[in-house]
């Protein structure tokens, strides 16, 4: 991977990774249009944590208050904690499991290019869709955890299906904003563990320099894109993506069928 390739990866997947558009399909085509040959899903894992630096930095302060409150035994943030696991728990059962399967479909632009479109529905549902509850209940952060889980798949937003399936529960936008941001915390955290023991020689054929570029690239990038998304859905408007998403998979398929 060159520099600019590295630059360009960064670039795309901090924008998509928080804008519900899927990162992991965008870095599925830009690396099939730029030629990119990576390990495995090493540069997607590596570029996610990147991204996930962003959610560490603009929910600093609400995750040590949420730590804080579980080491007191504070009810309300052990509550909010073990919510946060709950809905781990569906796209850890996947990502396991299903594995080789993910990985090939990073491959395959022609699934890629379906997803992107299933995506756009999703968002496109959320229309008028707004509640007050601040969190979920144990039901729900399961059904936002299911939503996670599908996407694990290149092409499926994890924002997009965690942030909808938290408006379809009755959450207010801000909350399932916050709760869908916070859940990427464990759930990327568990993928990095996952790749980790093949890091020396993944980092070794993708080349020191541009992977670094590309993750400061896509920290810097993903804490502009949360701050854009909550803003845009305090307005009700997650369901303006939705037509990207569609001209999105509709290119994608064209594309595919064009290299076949």
């Amino acid at each position: 991977m060159s520099l600019w390739q590295g630059i360009l990866l960064g670039l795309v997947q901090g924008l998509t990774e928080f804008f519900p558009v899927s990162s992991s399909g965008h870095l599925a085509v830009v690396e099939a249009m730029t030629g990119v040959k990576t390990p495995g899903l090493f540069v997607e894992v590596a570029l996610h944590v990147a991204t996930l630096g962003s959610v560490l930095v603009i929910y600093g302060r609400r995750l040590v208050q949420i730590a804080l409150g579980v080491l007191r035994g504070r009810r309300e943030d052990v509550r909010y904690a073990g919510l946060l696991v709950l809905a781990t728990i569906p796209a850890g059962i996947i990502g396991v499991l299903f594995h080789a399967r993910v990985e090939a479909a990073f491959r395959s632009l022609g699934f890629v290019g379906a997803a992107f479109i299933v995506t756009g529905f999703v968002l496109w549902s959320t229309r008028r869709r707004s509640g007050e509850a601040p969190e979920p209940t144990p039901g729900q952060a399961l059904i936002v955890g299911a939503a996670q889980a599908v996407a694990v798949f290149p092409g499926i937003s994890r924002s997009g299906s965690t942030v909808s399936a938290a408006l379809w529960c009755g959450l207010g936008a801000e909350r399932a904003a916050e709760f869908s941001f916070l859940l990427a915390i464990p759930t990327i955290g568990g993928a990095a563990l996952l790749e980790a023991r093949h890091v020396a020689l993944d980092v070794a054929a993708v080349g020191v320099m541009p992977l670094v570029a590309s993750c400061v690239v896509a920290f810097v990038s993903g804490a502009w894109s949360i701050r854009f998304l909550v803003a845009l859905l305090r307005r009700g408007r997650l369901y303006a993506f939705a037509p990207y998403c569609w001209a999105a998979g509709v290119l994608t398929l064209v594309y595919a069928r064009w290299l076949a």
